[in-house]
């Protein structure tokens, strides 16, 4: 591949940059003013634009100057993770998966999705929580291999991310047993139909709290349509960013809170609650997204079925 510009003059642009001026710059690096000044034109030459512009005593970015500190920070930033990275695969004899999964996502969700490759030999599963923003930035470095989420990724030409559907679970009310023995059996479709009255008269009269995820979740939206369409305005005991946090308020008692059918088995048996009642037309959905559309990473073709759908 031939390159039109000079990894070197990139960085010290970068350095400049970041300094706001050809002096500060110089300093950091040990160099001459003079020296700093003409790797940074040379760049600017081969980029046929100027990337600085005087400002005061220092410099400032041009538009075109943006755009390229856009990119070196990106660059400079895989370079700096280059060392761990190169360490971390020559320590490791197994096979290694860097997952990131936002706050308000069902843990048991994820470990269900991810199931497929737990079995691998050697596996070394690593997993970062977070803001899906801010975990969606590490995997357009290249620090992730794949997000699991609850919806695609935004649309952004400069992340260049890929979603790929893994399917959706319909949501249900779980409660603490002391809350579920407020509503009679829904043994039958007639106990069934009874107890699905008798859920929606407790939450339109406040009888029973609820507890819910945040905006921050493409859940909560969904919810919120749920108790607009059933004509509710139930009250809400809390709001969790976690879902880990949720489930375990909603154990205690606190509250009836919504989670995906997908998990419910495991749901009963870890936090001992029982499901009341069905948020009808409600799903979660779930994504994993890439930073390729066409997949390398064997284990995060085995998550997508990638391979069995080329």
């Amino acid at each position: 591949m031939a390159l039109t510009f000079s990894y070197r003059h990139l960085y010290y642009f970068w350095v400049v940059a970041k300094a706001g001026g050809m002096s500060r710059a110089a300093e950091q690096l040990g160099m001459a003013v003079q020296t700093i000044s003409t790797q940074v034109r040379e760049l600017e030459q081969s980029l046929g634009c100027a990337l600085l512009k005087p400002a005061g005593r220092g410099v400032a970015l041009t538009e075109a100057g943006v755009a390229a500190m856009h990119q070196a920070e990106q660059i400079f930033a895989l370079g700096e993770s280059l060392p761990d990275t190169v360490r971390a695969a020559a320590d490791s004899a197994g096979v290694r998966l860097a997952v990131g999964i936002p706050d308000g996502l069902t843990k048991l969700a994820v470990y269900r999705l991810l199931a497929p490759i737990l079995d691998e030999p050697g596996l070394r599963l690593l997993c970062h929580d977070g803001e899906l923003e801010d975990i969606l930035g590490e995997l357009a470095l290249h620090k992730l291999d794949l997000v699991i989420s609850d919806r695609p990724p935004p649309p952004n030409p400069s992340l260049r991310l890929y979603g790929h559907p893994l399917g959706t679970s319909p949501i249900a009310w779980y409660a603490a047993p002391a809350l579920a023995d407020r509503l009679p059996a829904g043994r039958g479709a007639q106990g069934r139909e009874r107890r699905a009255e008798a859920l929606r008269a407790a939450l339109a009269n406040g009888e029973l709290p609820l507890l819910l995820p945040t905006g921050h979740g493409a859940l909560r939206a969904r919810l919120d349509h749920w108790f607009e369409r059933q004509g509710l305005r139930p009250r809400v005991a809390g709001e969790f960013e976690d879902s880990a946090l949720l489930k375990t308020f909603g154990a205690a008692g606190m509250g009836l809170f919504p989670a995906a059918t997908l998990v419910e088995e495991d749901l009963i048996q870890r936090y001992g609650v029982q499901r009341v009642g069905d948020c009808e037309g409600v799903e979660e959905q779930f994504f994993a997204i890439t930073p390729q559309k066409k997949i390398g990473h064997p284990l995060v073709r085995r998550v997508t079925g990638w391979a069995a759908k080329a």
